[in-house]
């Protein structure tokens, strides 16, 4: 007797595991096609998207609705993603980390360029940097994670002040000796906000020999899930492999890698502003 009912009972229980999974598959499915949509849908729509009855997708968006994962709009009874997914996305953006995320992007930037790749943010006035990847050529800058730089001749720090406010660039620049490093750092306060503003054009800033002779950076700004600029990804390496020659086509590296970084943390940019690097 024991062996007949096991015999029943094992065949439900795997209707019921494959029906639990069939429910949450179109439960996500559902939710899928009101982020995707762009505007409300209804139960008939969504219905037809799915393939399913419209009793069954009534049953869904329910329990959905009662859970604040969709809202019912009162007037036209179509439905939209609601609060709770909102605050979910949220919570899981606040736990990224811009040193976690980005250090796969850095190991394919130095594979790519094959130069030094560097995240940096604006502490006090100061670039800290706060990962790296070395170069795997001989000649090659050093480990910096830690150290921090002076912003004025640092393509970290340009990349980052140029997307600040005018008002905090007029905070950063008030009062402020931009101390001379090497016959190409700029030391005029009109001088560099000409830099700055170059650098909101093009999206991309250069150190050109600015902090060390013989030493050359290409930095781009990365942005948090608001589009705030909370950092740069650069790269460094001898003026005699970064040539001005090679500029744009490394420019390019750099900044297609901020964006993917800028991804990673949530934000959704428009195309890569290519054309503003040809």
């Amino acid at each position: 007797m024991k062996k007949i009912v096991q015999g029943k009972r094992t065949p439900r229980a795997g209707k019921s595991e494959i029906y639990r999974s069939q429910v949450m598959d179109r439960t996500f499915q559902l939710l899928d096609i009101l982020g995707s949509d762009g505007g409300d849908l209804g139960i008939t729509e969504l219905a037809e998207r799915l393939g399913l009855h419209k009793s069954t997708t009534h049953r869904l968006m329910m329990v959905l609705e009662h859970s604040q994962y969709v809202e019912k709009d009162a007037v036209s009874g179509k439905y939209r993603l609601g609060r709770r997914i909102m605050q979910l996305g949220l919570s899981a953006l606040s736990k990224l980390d811009i040193y976690e995320v980005a250090k796969p992007h850095l190991r394919a930037l130095v594979a790519e360029t094959g130069e030094t790749a560097h995240v940096g943010i604006m502490r006090d006035c100061e670039v800290v940097s706060l990962v790296n990847v070395e170069s795997t050529q001989t000649i090659r800058t050093p480990s910096t994670t830690g150290t921090r730089h002076p912003v004025h001749c640092s393509s970290l720090g340009k990349a980052i002040l140029a997307f600040c406010t005018p008002e905090a660039i007029d905070q950063f620049l008030n009062g402020r000796d931009l101390a001379k490093y090497t016959r190409n750092t700029i030391t005029s306060p009109a001088h560099f906000r000409r830099e700055l503003e170059s650098i909101r054009q093009c999206g991309y800033a250069i150190d050109d020999e600015e902090r060390e002779e013989g030493l050359r950076c290409i930095g781009a700004p990365v942005r948090d899930s608001s589009g705030e600029v909370i950092g740069a990804v650069s790269i460094a390496g001898p003026v005699f492999r970064i040539t001005r020659d090679r500029n744009t086509a490394l420019a390019e590296s750099v900044v297609r890698v901020a964006h993917q970084i800028s991804a990673s943390l949530g934000f959704h940019a428009p195309q890569l502003r290519e054309e503003a690097l040809a």
